[in-house]
């Protein structure tokens, strides 16, 4: 990202809610209020303090009217205390990564991420892009989470199906704490294209759509997350907990092949099993680049 492309404003944004987020105490401060603040969390100017730069320059910052320099920005990240993700977001923010070229809106699922879907036979998998976008799946994915090729390809895209789809958000019952996360690593793509106008109008619909998504959003969290454990209760299988990981294709770095699997032996290994000789029987549909 070049300093062209920074969002100088989510970047102020962002540093307000880390802020908000810390007290005095936690950073070492004394409050004169004895507790009684009239703003939630650390003032601009105790940032200003903690961080060695000016009050004025900090609220410039904030209101997205100065850019930062890269001591500027480390000060700040261990200052505000942000963990590696944050702190790799600020400085995608502020357009301090190296330059991109700009990428192409339309994107199609590559060729051997579609084979190795294919022969994923019991093992639901899928492939993601952009904004989350759904570019492809195999039955399995399907069976397990709902029929993607009945959704219109423009709305295929798996934080509006997270927080828009009943079927999908019956699957979790640690729901929030899903779309959470799920939120946070998408505000990590919002800061690698800033001015991807697909992602501004998904944000924009699922803002005005839900509160939660409005509310999450607003609270700036990031994450970057490589490998997790998901626990669904699936209305065939039963519950499943299942770890999911994900390989990034080298040909486009901006899609990921996500499989979910089960430790062997456990019941979730054997109700995936249940589950791929359902899928199997209902194997009517084809297997498209959906």
């Amino acid at each position: 990202m070049s300093s062209s492309n920074a969002d100088h404003g989510e970047l102020g944004a962002f540093l307000k809610a880390r802020r908000t987020e810390l007290s005095p105490a936690q950073v070492g401060l004394p409050d004169a209020a004895g507790g009684r603040r009239r703003v939630k969390g650390l003032r601009r100017e105790e940032v200003a303090l903690l961080a060695s730069i000016s009050p004025d320059y900090y609220t410039r910052l904030e209101q997205g009217r100065r850019q930062a320099s890269e001591p500027v920005l480390d000060t700040l990240a261990r200052v505000l205390r942000l963990d590696d993700g944050e702190r790799a977001y600020m400085f995608e923010l502020s357009g301090r990564d190296a330059a991109r070229p700009r990428r192409s809106t339309t994107q199609k699922v590559q060729p051997e991420l579609r084979r190795l879907l294919d022969d994923l036979s019991t093992t639901p998998a899928v492939v993601l892009g952009r904004r989350t976008d759904i570019l492809a799946w195999n039955p399995m994915a399907a069976a397990l989470f709902t029929d993607f090729a009945r959704i219109p390809e423009k709305k295929r895209n798996f934080i509006r199906l997270v927080f828009r789809e009943p079927a999908i958000r019956a699957l979790y019952p640690d729901w929030d704490w899903v779309a959470q996360i799920s939120l946070a690593q998408l505000r990590m793509e919002a800061a690698r294209d800033p001015k991807d106008p697909r992602l501004a109008e998904l944000v924009g619909e699922l803002s005005l759509q839900d509160p939660d998504f409005r509310r999450w959003w607003g609270a700036h969290r990031v994450a970057v997350q490589g490998t997790g454990t998901k626990v669904l209760n699936h209305p065939i299988a039963g519950q499943l907990t299942l770890d999911w990981s994900f390989l990034t294709c080298t040909a486009d770095p901006d899609q990921q092949l996500i499989t979910l699997t089960a430790e062997p032996g456990t019941p979730s290994h054997d109700r995936l099993r249940i589950l791929a000789s359902w899928a199997a029987q209902a194997a009517g549909h084809p297997v498209a680049d959906r």
